[in-house]
């Protein structure tokens, strides 16, 4: 998805549409695509994965009241790929989150991330905090490995077991997300994703309706699942996470739930947690009025606390 460029201040970095700048990573030069709505204070946002396209995460919402500046990250849709697919770690997005932001000549910003985009936040909020005003983390942990898959995993059997008498195709699910995304095409990467869709929301079943294009529509790119990176781990570093925090988390996440988010609760110094009750991992598609009521009761809360 392109966003249209309108007349006004096109050459703005904060005019609406589609922007690409370039990015020095190591000797080479990286273009970074980001995508610009809506209108109001900035709010950059940042997707999961890695490797899922930026798109499932448009916030309509939440344009009404922000700027939304949507990462379009680095070997996903048509940013730029890394020569080496090792490279995509959570400090490499987090390199070129910072390059967005120093483009945008902002002093500070708000920042989400989720999912996998809550790493890269909560990564750079660590390493420059002077720049960001107030941090969002939305469906995401403050840890992977071991424990945080076999979590994911035992719940997602939990889920297979309760629906695939009415939908047996569930029984493919938790094969799917254990399949070795990085020995996958493109296409093979999407369809796994489009397969287990209906694990991330409450009840895709009973709104399938409204899910169904969303799921149809979802994109993953599989060179980023080939990085070389170490298991994810702040939990040591959290108590120096310097800005306003929201812990946002549905409370059926199957991968990424309220374990995780108390976590993140119980080490930044007064975060707010927010848990949405029969929620799923992406809230701003299963509840997108209460999922921006939360979001801008917080920002208008910090404002006012900054005044």
């Amino acid at each position: 998805m392109t966003l249209p460029r309108l007349t006004e201040d096109p050459v703005s970095p904060l005019s609406p549409g589609t922007h690409t700048i370039t990015v020095r990573h190591g000797l080479s030069r990286i273009e970074q695509r980001y995508h610009v709505a809506g209108t109001g204070p900035v709010c950059i946002a940042h997707p999961g994965g890695p490797g899922i396209g930026w798109e499932y995460l448009r916030m309509p919402q939440l344009e009404r009241s922000l700027t939304m500046v949507y990462i379009e990250p680095v070997g996903t849709g048509a940013s730029g790929f890394l020569a080496d697919p090792r490279a995509y770690t959570v400090t490499t997005y987090a390199h070129f989150l910072r390059a967005v932001i120093e483009h945008l000549a902002l002093p500070d910003v708000v920042l989400l991330g989720h999912s996998h985009g809550g790493f890269v936040a909560q990564r750079y909020a660590l390493d420059q905090p002077e720049r960001v005003e107030a941090l969002v983390l939305y469906d995401t942990s403050p840890v992977t490995g071991e424990e945080f898959w076999s979590a994911a995993v035992a719940n997602l059997e939990r889920f297979v077991q309760r629906h695939v008498d009415e939908r047996p195709e569930v029984a493919r699910y938790v094969a799917a997300l254990t399949t070795r995304l990085d020995q996958l095409t493109d296409e093979g990467a999407t369809a796994v994703l489009r397969t287990i869709m209906p694990a991330y929301v409450c009840d895709y079943w009973g709104r399938e309706e409204e899910f169904g294009p969303a799921r149809r529509s979802l994109r993953m790119y599989a060179a980023p699942t080939r990085g070389d990176g170490q298991p994810f781990d702040v939990r040591d570093e959290l108590s120096a996470v310097a800005a306003p925090t929201l812990v946002l988390v549905g409370s059926d996440d199957f991968i990424c739930g309220p374990h995780w988010a108390r976590m993140i609760h119980q080490g930044i110094p007064e975060a707010q947690l927010t848990v949405l009750d029969e929620t799923g991992h992406l809230a701003h598609l299963e509840r997108p009025e209460e999922f921006r009521s939360v979001m801008t009761g917080f920002l208008a809360l910090e404002r006012e606390d900054a005044h």
